[in-house]
Formats: C-alpha cells, sequence, structure tokens
C-alpha cells in the first residue's frame, strides 16, 4: 500500500508540475518564463510544512475553476441553445462554490491566492486562447468549443482530484477533493444529456 500511494503522489506531482518546468508555453502567444514550481515548504496556520501533494493540487484546481467559471459564465449569455445556456449557469455557480472552499484552504497551507500556472496550457485548464477563440465565434459552433474545453476541464480536474484523495495527507484537502470527484462525475453525466453538434442529446 505504501508503495502504491508513493506511486501516486509522484504521479500527481509530476502531473502538476511537469508543465511548469518544461515552460507550457501557450500555442496563442510566445513562451513566457516558468512560474515557480508550487510551495512545498510554506507553513500552515498551524506551522507544519504544506504536503507537496496538497498544495500542488490546491494550486491547480484554483485557477483551472476561475478559467472555467470565465468560460461558463459566457456561455450563460451566449450559448445558443437555451439548455446549453442554462447548464452553463447551474455549474458556474457551482465551480464558484468549490473556489469559496479552495482559497480558504490555500490561506490555512500559508499560500499565496494566486495563478502560479498563468501563461502555461496545463491539461485540461480553459486558457485565454480559449476564451477569445469563444468570444470569435457564435451559434451551434459556440456551443461545441464550450461543451468540449468543460468535458476536458471536468476529466482532468476529477483525474487530478482522484490522486489526491489517493495521495494527499490534509484532512481537509482530501475531503474536498473526494466532494469534488463525485461533483465530477454528476457533471459528465448532466453534460452527456446535453445536445450534441448535430442538436441531438448527448
Amino acid at each position: 500500500m505504501k508503495a502504491a500511494r508513493s506511486t501516486a503522489a509522484l504521479s500527481l506531482l509530476l502531473l502538476l508540475t511537469g508543465c511548469l518546468l518544461a515552460g507550457c508555453a501557450s500555442p496563442a502567444g510566445p513562451k513566457r518564463p516558468a512560474a515557480p514550481a508550487p510551495s512545498v515548504s510554506a507553513a500552515t496556520g498551524s506551522g507544519a510544512p504544506a504536503d507537496p501533494t496538497d498544495a500542488a493540487w490546491a494550486q491547480l484546481m484554483t485557477p483551472m475553476n476561475e478559467q472555467a467559471v470565465a468560460l461558463l459564465s459566457l456561455a450563460g449569455q451566449r450559448a445558443a441553445d437555451p439548455r446549453i445556456r442554462g447548464w452553463a449557469v447551474g455549474l458556474r455557480t457551482a465551480q464558484n462554490g468549490e473556489l469559496a472552499r479552495l482559497r480558504p484552504l490555500l490561506a490555512r497551507m500559508g499560500l499565496p491566492d494566486t495563478n502560479v500556472h498563468e501563461g502555461h496550457d496545463m491539461p485540461g485548464m480553459v486558457t485565454e486562447h480559449d476564451l477569445e477563440q469563444a468570444r470569435a465565434v457564435e451559434g451551434r459552433a459556440f456551443d461545441r468549443l464550450v461543451t468540449a474545453l468543460i468535458r476536458d476541464h471536468l476529466r482532468q480536474s476529477a483525474q487530478v482530484s482522484r490522486s489526491e484523495t489517493q495521495s494527499g495527507t490534509r484532512p481537509d484537502a482530501k475531503r474536498l477533493a473526494t466532494a469534488l470527484v463525485s461533483a465530477r462525475e454528476a457533471e459528465l453525466a448532466e453534460l452527456d444529456q446535453l445536445p450534441g453538434p448535430s442538436g441531438e442529446a448527448g
């Protein structure tokens, strides 16, 4: 069990920090300098060092949700299909609710509420290029783009959060990750019921 946990923890840390080490430049612009890797020595409120897995997870999930909220806000206003508009509004509310728990978690870990992944094309994260593309399209093309991007976000955030439940050490972080995994399963199931590219469900 200990070996399995160590392997899972290593996989999560590699996933969360690999793009930072490589620079992860967005294809929309020039490569930016890599941001510092998530802190592994920041102090929590109790003075104990922040676990690197917990810190990396929280510092990734926060900007992932923030960027998803920006896209969902557009979808709530501009989606051609009213069912997609309603879905976007509901999911935006849920993602904001998660942010209301993630930000205090960062504070308890002694970590800044800043996007250490800014400028990096992280898997599952809605980028500024994605937002620009969404603003440039309309109608069904907009609906297809939004649902595809959000599907990637939901799947990736579920995968990373599942690893946190297996490899993290902070009870509060693991509780939030567990809740997030359950939420993603329900959200992906709901997304599967939305109109497809030709207007049919699924």
